[in-house]
C-alpha cells in the first residue's frame, strides 16, 4: 500500500477529485493548506498600502492506494492539476505499512 499526497492549487481541486474518480480510485482525504515554493508568494495593494503575501492558499488531497494503482493514480493528479506555470504543486509517495478500519478492524487491504 502507498501513500499519495498532492499538495496543489485549489482551483484544481474538482477536476483533480473527478480524475481520480474516474481513474476508479474513491478514498480521498482533503485539507485546506497554506504555504509556499519556489514562487515565495507575491504582493499586493490593498487600500493604498503594499503588503506581501508569502502564505499562499493550496488543498492537499491524501488517498492510499494499492501498489498497482500508483501509477493511475499520479497520472489523473498530473493530468488535471498541471497548468505548466510555477506552484502547480507537489506530489509525494510514501509506503504505509497498515491499514486498519475502525469500525469493524479489518487489516490490511482490505481495509481500504
Amino acid at each position: 500500500m502507498l501513500k499519495i499526497e498532492a499538495v496543489l492549487q485549489p482551483s484544481k481541486l474538482d477536476a483533480v477529485k473527478d480524475a481520480l474518480l474516474e481513474a476508479g480510485i474513491e478514498g480521498m482525504t482533503i485539507l485546506e493548506a497554506r504555504g509556499h515554493g519556489r514562487q515565495k508568494g507575491h504582493t499586493e495593494f490593498y487600500r493604498g498600502r503594499e503588503y506581501t503575501v508569502d502564505l499562499l492558499p493550496k488543498v492537499k488531497i491524501e488517498l492510499v492506494v494499492l501498489d498497482d494503482l500508483k501509477e493511475k493514480a499520479i497520472q489523473a493528479i498530473i493530468g488535471a492539476a498541471r497548468t505548466g506555470r510555477i506552484g502547480d504543486g507537489k506530489i509525494f509517495v510514501s509506503k504505509i505499512d497498515e491499514a486498519i478500519r475502525i469500525r469493524n478492524d479489518e487489516r490490511g487491504e482490505t481495509a481500504l
